[in-house]
């Protein structure tokens, strides 16, 4: 039997997926593991591995379609098999195909979509699907009479044309803005000895270390100290993440993405520069790997190089929380009673009250809050 190339599912609320570029052609011989498909979500652009050695066939996905996951988009031979036909790539996992004495294929959709119509009694076979080809998202499931959505363009570009990567992002911003009921959480804070903790650290590591890699550091072992703060909501369950992975919002020319540092708690300073910026320039170089992307429980989005001062971010669906971080200025705060100019940062911690409440996401803010006004405390 031939094995089945299907459109992976890199992230949790992925959907589809764009071919962008495929490494080999129809006839080609290929070996397990090797690259074969460039594929681009809404967060990366990473190649596909061949799941299997033989012979690649029956590609039925061209560069530029946007698929659901979990659909077949080509077929693997085994050396010396016949190539795949097309009725063998009808009857393929992931293609909807159901044999009732002859192959018939089911209505398209994600497989998203087919979970959502089944909890909720919805034909799936009746709904008009807004996804390439006619195939059922998500979104369709509530109402088979959804509008069409309106032709995307870049701010301040009118009348052009927006990549996968940002068509998705703000599909995914829409939703999690219209579906996450958010709070937010605003602390100014003292960031006297963060500063010095940066100049002492560059110079006794030899690294760069940037204010993002202290905030990531820190932002870790208040996780760890308040793990409730670390969880997501899904499926009207609350999933606590087993693990610290911090998500760093990088800007890119085509959108947004958020690679993730994992186990950030386990990492020393240097150990976190030297991953985030092998993070950012492979993001930028559109080189990230599926577990770049994978795993994220937090996110950090600091555009205090900016002149930000303050700003509310929208939280990264699935997670349950999002710091926003603004720049460092000279503000007049009370110090020892009286009024001293001091340099501060205003954090905003934008939350989903579906999986945070405002005391525990408090507790979390304060305890970052003194993490970064005496770092130290992190070695007592």
């Amino acid at each position: 039997m031939p094995t089945t190339v299907i459109m992976p599912a890199l992230e949790l609320a992925q959907e589809t997926g764009k071919v962008i570029r495929w490494l080999k052609a129809p006839g080609d011989a290929v070996r397990k593991g090797e690259p074969i498909v460039e594929i681009e979500t809404d967060k990366v652009t990473v190649e596909i591995e061949a799941p299997a050695s033989g012979i690649l066939g029956s590609v039925t996905a061209r560069e530029g379609d946007v698929v659901p996951v979990g659909q077949t988009i080509a077929l693997i031979a085994a050396p010396g098999e016949v190539s795949a036909a097309p009725e063998a790539m009808a009857s393929a996992p992931g293609n909807g195909a159901a044999t009732t004495g002859a192959a018939a294929r089911l209505a398209a959709a994600s497989p998203k979509a087919r979970r959502l119509a089944a909890e909720r009694g919805v034909d799936v076979g009746a709904l008009r699907g807004s996804g390439p080809d006619g195939a059922v998202l998500a979104g369709d499931v509530p109402s088979a009479r959804t509008p069409a959505p309106l032709e995307a363009t870049r701010p301040g570009m009118k009348g052009e044309g927006v990549s996968n990567v940002w068509r998705i992002m703000a599909e995914r911003m829409t939703q999690s803005w219209t579906s996450a009921p958010h709070f937010y959480l605003v602390r100014e804070v003292n960031v006297s000895r963060l500063v010095a903790w940066r100049e002492k650290a560059g110079k006794r590591t030899g690294a760069h270390i940037t204010y993002t890699d202290l905030l990531v550091r820190l932002v870790a072992a208040a996780l760890v100290q308040h793990p409730a703060a670390n969880v997501s909501w899904k499926d009207g369950t609350l999933v606590r993440h087993p693990e610290v992975n911090i998500g760093l919002a990088v800007a890119l020319e085509d959108g947004l993405v958020v690679p993730v540092l994992h186990r950030a708690d386990t990492l020393g300073l240097a150990e976190i520069a030297t991953r985030r910026e092998d993070l950012v320039a492979r993001a930028q170089a559109g080189k990230l790997r599926p577990a770049d992307i994978q795993g994220g429980g937090f996110t950090v989005s600091n555009l205090g190089m900016y002149g930000v001062d303050a700003f509310s971010a929208i939280v990264n669906p699935p997670q349950a929380a999002i710091l926003a971080v603004g720049r460092i200025a000279d503000r007049v705060v009370p110090l020892n009673g009286q009024p001293a100019v001091q340099p501060t940062m205003v954090l905003t911690l934008s939350c989903d009250h579906r999986a945070l409440d405002g005391a525990r996401g408090a507790q979390f803010l304060g305890a970052l809050a003194e993490l970064i006004e005496e770092p130290l405390a992190l070695l007592v």
